[in-house]
């Protein structure tokens, strides 16, 4: 079998973290679909920006939206809702076949509004009002300012993307967010419908920062014994704080609190692994797909990394295999590097990139438009 066919037959979900509109009008999503059951797809804004600045498939749209006075916000919502609704309609079979569990389309709110709660209330209101879809997902950043949100979306019935998580503290309070959420809508409604989330952990860039700041001390560390420890721990980090976190998820979704949700129809937030492309050439290029295979998990994956993985992918119950995570992470923080300071300067990093990938974005649709 396909061994990223084989991730689902053995329990974890595979998304697809891309998108563009020659994928979704050529077949090649609904062919990924059945060669290596992709089941979700997810966007943010430096896919749709490389999508837009590189692919001539949307200049007759642009040239349309344009000649109507259409802003540049308003062209690129155009385009881009076209993107996901087109996505949803092709993945549809996968979400009626999974009584709604998978074949969810992602489409993020502005970064702009990520420290904003009411207006990040009120955008992914209107998202999906417009994208109007049961299988599109609005993703909601991970901020102090955003988990609010959180809860009040999954209250109204709206299927949710946590985003842009990297501490496992933060993570607590992102569950915390969809379990009250749930009470609420319980209140008032079924929650076999709607009200369907992930949350998105963010792996590689813990270790390409950590890493950063520990190859830094090594430079100057002039106790040999302490250079080793050092060097023995690079690369760790990423993995051990996913798999925490993942002890988080099964201790919360396996509690009386939740089971009194579910026998109401609530469905578990599934995590998912996000930001899996290896960014260090010295680490194995599948070691954020394979290190993460855990039940009742999604993985979003980007083209190389999928690639990788069909041609030499293993799978296996990674998580399953016993490790001590927390005393690894004790161990960078002995060292010198706090991964809580890691985790909290990639949050903002983290705002800050796709902030500036939606200038570009607006830029390449403005320019377009000028053209």
């Amino acid at each position: 079998m396909n061994t990223v066919k084989a991730l689902s037959e053995f329990g974890q979900s595979i998304w697809f973290d891309y998108i563009r509109r020659d994928m979704l009008v050529s077949g090649e999503l609904a062919r990924l679909m059945e060669v290596d059951g992709i089941r979700g797809v997810t966007s943010n804004p430096s896919i749709f920006q490389a999508a837009i600045t590189d692919g001539d498939e949307y200049l007759q749209d642009i040239r349309k939206a344009s000649a109507e006075g259409k802003s540049v916000m308003e062209t690129y919502e155009t385009l881009a809702i076209a993107d996901i609704q087109k996505a949803c309609d092709i993945m549809r079979p996968v979400f009626d076949e999974t009584n709604g569990d998978d074949g969810y389309v992602s489409m993020e709110v502005s970064p702009y509004l990520a420290r904003k709660t009411e207006e990040t209330i009120e955008e992914a209101r209107r998202l999906y009002r417009t994208i109007n879809r049961p299988n599109v997902m609005i993703k909601v950043p991970a901020t102090l300012e955003g988990i609010p949100a959180v809860q009040t979306l999954i209250a109204d019935g709206i299927n949710v993307n946590v985003t842009l998580l990297f501490a496992v503290e933060m993570y607590r309070k992102v569950m915390e967010a969809y379990l009250s959420g749930l009470e609420l809508r319980a209140k008032k409604s079924d929650l076999s419908k709607g009200s369907v989330s992930v949350a998105s952990f963010f792996v590689s860039r813990v270790d390409t920062l950590a890493d950063e700041l520990l190859e830094k001390k090594i430079t100057t560390e002039t106790d040999e014994k302490t250079k080793k420890e050092m060097q023995a721990i690079l690369g760790t980090s990423a993995v051990a704080n996913a798999r925490l976190a993942y002890q988080a998820y099964t201790e919360v979704f396996n509690s009386d609190r939740f089971k009194k949700l579910a026998a109401l129809g609530a469905r578990k937030q599934r995590i998912l692994w996000a930001s899996t492309s290896t960014k260090n050439p010295a680490f194995a290029d599948v070691k954020y797909v394979q290190d993460l295979i855990a039940l009742d998990s999604v993985n979003t994956v980007p083209p190389a990394a999928l690639d990788a993985f069909r041609d030499h992918g293993v799978v296996q119950n990674a998580l399953a295999v016993p490790a001590d995570d927390a005393a690894m992470l004790k161990k960078f923080d002995q060292l010198g590097v706090s991964i809580d300071d890691v985790t909290a300067q990639l949050l903002e990093e983290g705002v800050d990139k796709f902030s500036k990938a939606f200038d570009q974005l607006l830029a390449a649709v403005e320019k377009k438009m000028k053209s």
